[in-house]
């Protein structure tokens, strides 16, 4: 079984003991991402349109560093703070897939980290 970590510096570090993205047989396994800036690893934006974009941006920094993107990814799920965002941040997410959207589970959470208000998670076929 090949296992390789993906580590790239135009998203944010972990803050956690785990890895940006794991390609692995074939695939790329994203952790999932909260609306933080690369560069300073603050939260971004205080509405759901704003770190919806930042996630997605974030998410596409990391496939890119994988050799892929989203036209490959397969499945996602996406972690709302409240469930009530979903139409606003189903917006944004459907600009990142024009064709062919990827499997997707919305779930609602108690509390994300950092107190975000989306996570997303991706899985893709590597590049």
């Amino acid at each position: 079984m090949s296992r390789a970590v993906v580590a790239t510096q135009k998203a944010p570090a972990a803050i956690g003991p785990y890895s940006q993205a794991i390609k692995a047989n074939g695939f790329v396994f994203t952790s999932g991402q909260i609306p933080l800036s690369p560069a300073t690893g603050a939260l971004v934006a205080p509405d759901i349109e704003g770190q919806t974009r930042q996630v997605m941006e974030n998410l596409a920094e990391v496939l890119k560093a994988a050799g892929t993107d989203f036209s490959k990814v397969v499945k996602t799920t996406i972690f709302l703070a409240d469930m009530n965002d979903f139409a606003k941040v189903n917006e944004i997410y459907a600009s990142y897939f024009p064709k062919d959207p990827p499997a997707r589970s919305t779930i609602q959470v108690a509390r994300l980290p950092k107190d975000a208000k989306v996570e997303i998670e991706m899985v893709a076929i590597a590049g």
